[in-house]
C-alpha cells in the first residue's frame, strides 16, 4: 500500500529545511511506497486549516497529521510502517 506523505512548511521557518531533508531521505529508502507532497503554507493555508495546523514543520500520514515538529529518521519509518 502507499503511504501519502504531506510535509507542510514555511519559508521563514528554521526547521522545516530539515523536515523536507529527513522526508526525502526515507523516501528514497522506500520510494515504491511513498507518495511525498511538499505543502508551504504560505502559499497553501487552507490545506493546514483543513488539519488544524498551528505550527510547522508538520508531517501529515495519509491524511492525518502524525508529526508536528521534525520527527527522528526511526520515528518517520516506524509511523509509515504502521500506516502500511
Amino acid at each position: 500500500m502507499v503511504v501519502k506523505v504531506e510535509v507542510f512548511t514555511s519559508p521563514s521557518c528554521p526547521y522545516c529545511p530539515m523536515a523536507i531533508e529527513l522526508v526525502e531521505e526515507v523516501k528514497k529508502e522506500m520510494s515504491e511506497d511513498l507518495e511525498v507532497t511538499k505543502i508551504d503554507i504560505s502559499i497553501d493555508q487552507e490545506k493546514a486549516r483543513e488539519y488544524g495546523l498551528m505550527a510547522v514543520p508538520a508531517i501529515a500520514l495519509n491524511g492525518v497529521v502524525k508529526f508536528v515538529g521534525a520527527p527522528s529518521k526511526e520515528e518517520l519509518v516506524e509511523a509509515i510502517k504502521e500506516e502500511k
